[in-house]
């Protein structure tokens, strides 16, 4: 019994951090590709319309992204600057 205990403690260590490094990489990931849909909307903006957004509200009102997306960049520090999506 105490053998069964020691091996699932010895798997409980090596599970463990594991899941937090791979939470971290699914976010890392996710803020890259709604860094690059922003930046597809801007420029898609820009050939529609022949200005720069200078700010996500543009891009809101003009329906390249949802109040969703523009929430969801504002909590990641997505914003645009010089007509390029940033992480701040």
């Amino acid at each position: 019994m105490t053998i069964v205990l020691f091996i699932i403690s010895l798997l409980i260590l090596i599970i463990v951090p594991n899941l937090g490094a791979q939470r971290k990489h699914a976010t890392s990931v996710n803020q890259e590709a709604l860094v690059n849909m922003i930046q597809n909307q801007v420029e898609l903006y820009h050939d529609d319309t022949g200005d720069v957004p200078t700010d996500l509200s543009q891009l809101e009102k003009g329906d390249y992204l949802t109040a969703k997306q523009v929430r969801q960049a504002s909590r990641e520090n997505i914003t645009l600057q010089n007509g390029q999506a940033v992480v701040q």
